[in-house]
């Protein structure tokens, strides 16, 4: 079997605007989050940042991915539309996108979407317990019924996305607010997934079940192979039917 292809998108300006974001990820988010992939059995992993020429997404690139992490924050609005095409074409056909915290105001989740993507926020440093809802599901695979990050930024809810096909972690938070932390999603051939812990300030790309829940998701949104399975941007008339058919006067 060959190994998965994950490509780990980032913006790259935190780290280079603020001091202390970069102490804290001096490779960037995308390296720290990289990283945590790297000694992954049956992964191959690459990084591209916002600057890099068509954003590190190239046609080339794309078409070598089998899984997209996207992080995304302050520059929402410099990502060029013709890439969000090229990816959201991409996972209609196939390809896996995991969508990392604020990454749900991104272009790309929320054209997938098609809602705002809107939630509250806070950030005060509290802690998050992030509750399993999805026992059982390849993407908590080695969890226990929750787990907790000490120091992050508060979701709640509500959150303005259509109803998940899958919601795999409900997160509650000791300001009393909850938020749907893990939702699974399919458009298309493609799987989505959105994970919210994570925040640019705390190193949460480093806590174990934060990585073990990105590298469950990355062999859960991997492309399944098929034969025979139409494109999906055609619409064919089935002239000749499977079987016989009998049309009564």
């Amino acid at each position: 079997m060959s190994n998965i292809r994950v490509t780990v998108w980032n913006e790259g300006r935190h780290e280079k605007r603020d001091a202390a974001i970069a102490a804290v990820y001096p490779q960037g988010i995308h390296g720290a989050i990289a990283e945590g992939l790297a000694g992954q059995p049956g992964l191959e992993v690459r990084t591209a940042t916002l600057d890099e020429p068509e954003h590190g997404l190239t046609d080339q690139v794309v078409a070598n991915t089998d899984v997209l992490i996207w992080w995304g924050h302050m520059a929402h609005r410099d990502v060029r539309d013709d890439i969000v095409d090229k990816v959201q074409a991409a996972v209609l056909e196939g390809m896996g996108l995991i969508v990392l915290h604020s990454g749900h105001f991104s272009k790309i989740f929320r054209r997938l979407m098609g809602t705002n993507c809107s939630l509250i926020w806070r950030e005060i440093g509290e802690k998050e317990r992030v509750w399993v809802t999805a026992p059982g599901h390849p993407i908590v695979r080695g969890l226990g019924p929750y787990f907790e990050i000490p120091h992050t930024e508060m979701y709640g809810e509500f959150f303005d996305i259509p109803q998940p096909d899958e919601l795999i972690f409900i997160s509650w938070y000791p300001g009393g607010e909850v938020f749907r932390s893990g939702c699974a999603f399919y458009r298309g051939r493609g799987k989505v997934f959105y994970f919210s812990p994570g925040h640019e300030t705390f190193p949460i790309y480093y806590q174990a079940e934060v990585r073990q829940v990105i590298a469950n998701a990355v062999r859960w949104a991997a492309p399944v192979p098929v034969v025979g399975f139409r494109d999906l941007k055609l619409a064919p008339n089935a002239k000749t039917p499977l079987e016989p058919v009998t049309i009564s006067a």
